[in-house]
């Protein structure tokens, strides 16, 4: 079980006053659950993420998972895939993976998985985008982590691509049992990809909704059912889900 009490998250803003990014927000999420957290822009949902996953340490409140601070085994993907331009898509996730022969093997196996099994050995610099998120999505995936931070992975890519790594997510989720916290401003894609939504408000980020998505699954982004709970929450919600996007392409056409 995740168990993440903030209390207070602040810090000091261009002009030296304080800012407070997030405020009493409690939540917890069960082993193997898939969370989505949407806000609009500025509401702490990237602080939140970076307090959760550890790298930001100055905080009031806590962050512990079956009772202990997690520390090992969170993987990470952020909105850019973060790949160092000098080495080959193997060695991208080799750098998390370890150095066994059976730490390669899971690599190899991820990658053919993502089909990319034939650019193993290519450069970052000669795949497209949506192809530089799958080697960040196995890359997330080949620690096995007991925990997945997701920040707006798949924004800025086209429909079709972002489509099918989310089929992927999903397939990897399954398989390995992990805790998502899956940041996005996409109400389509939280209702589509959630066991729950959780709802913050504009800054300081609080929770203000905590929604289990009941739909079954496999479910699309564009699934009847997951339009009409869209169209269900703006009626019911209209002032807390101002400003989120509905889901339209606004991609910018990256191949898979």
């Amino acid at each position: 079980m995740l168990e993440v009490e903030i209390n207070r998250k602040s810090y000091p803003d261009r002009g030296g006053q304080v800012h407070i990014a997030l405020s009493g927000l409690s939540f917890r999420a069960r082993r193997g659950e898939l969370v989505c957290i949407v806000g609009p822009s500025g509401c702490g949902k990237s602080t939140l993420l970076n307090v959760v996953g550890g790298l930001d340490h100055d905080v009031d409140g806590g962050v512990t998972m079956g009772g202990v601070v997690p520390e090992h085994s969170i993987g990470f993907m952020f909105q850019e895939p973060r790949l160092m331009p000098w080495l080959t898509v193997l060695d991208n996730v080799m750098l998390v993976a370890g150095h066994t022969a059976d730490d390669r093997r899971r690599a190899r196996e991820l990658l053919t998985a993502m089909e990319l099994g034939d650019v193993l050995h290519a450069y970052p610099g000669s795949l497209s985008g949506g192809m530089q998120r799958r080697v960040a999505l196995a890359r997330a995936f080949v620690i096995d982590p007991v925990l997945l931070l997701m920040d707006e992975p798949f924004v800025s890519l086209d429909a079709p691509t972002a489509n099918r790594l989310r089929n992927m997510l999903i397939t990897l989720w399954q398989r390995c049992n992990t805790t998502v916290l899956f940041v996005t401003h996409d109400l389509r894609e939280a209702l589509s990809l959630g066991d729950r939504v959780c709802f913050l408000s504009g800054a300081p980020g609080q929770l203000v909704l905590d929604l289990p998505v009941k739909l079954p699954r496999p479910r699309s982004a564009d699934d009847p059912a997951v339009l009409a709970l869209q169209s269900e929450l703006l009626q019911e919600h209209p002032e807390l889900l101002a400003g989120l996007a509905s889901g339209k392409d606004t991609g910018e056409n990256d191949n898979a």
